[in-house]
């Protein structure tokens, strides 16, 4: 068993957007195949900038707000609840075109352990 409490997880910066900070509650090599699990907030107006990941599966939950997802050139409206599972080399980039905080929990997985 292991707990991680919010309020001591490790902040560190988005890696593709050093300006947004996540509260990282799993790393690298303490779950395999999970390369992270982490949150973060986009604030109003906030997005990040449209990357892809050769070699990992990104899997977004959406705890609060709302916002977008931009997946290889298609956009998606995101609301608490959703889900959203983006494959490796896939370009996406998330925003909030709203008024209120976007809060996501996300998680990676490395390819070949688990989806295509």
């Amino acid at each position: 068993m292991k707990h991680i409490a919010a309020r001591t997880a490790r902040r560190a910066p988005v890696s593709h957007d050093p300006q947004m900070m996540k509260e990282i509650l799993l790393e690298a090599g303490e779950l395999a195949p999970l390369t992270q699990l982490a949150r973060v907030s986009l604030q109003p107006g906030q997005h990040t900038r449209p990357h892809r990941h050769p070699d990992m599966h990104e899997i977004f939950l959406v705890e609060s707000g709302q916002g977008q997802a931009e997946i290889d050139g298609n956009t998606l409206s995101l609301a608490a609840g959703d889900c959203l599972w983006v494959e490796p080399g896939e370009e996406h980039r998330l925003s909030n075109p709203h008024d209120h905080p976007l809060r996501l929990f996300y998680f990676g997985l490395a390819a070949g352990n688990g989806g295509n």
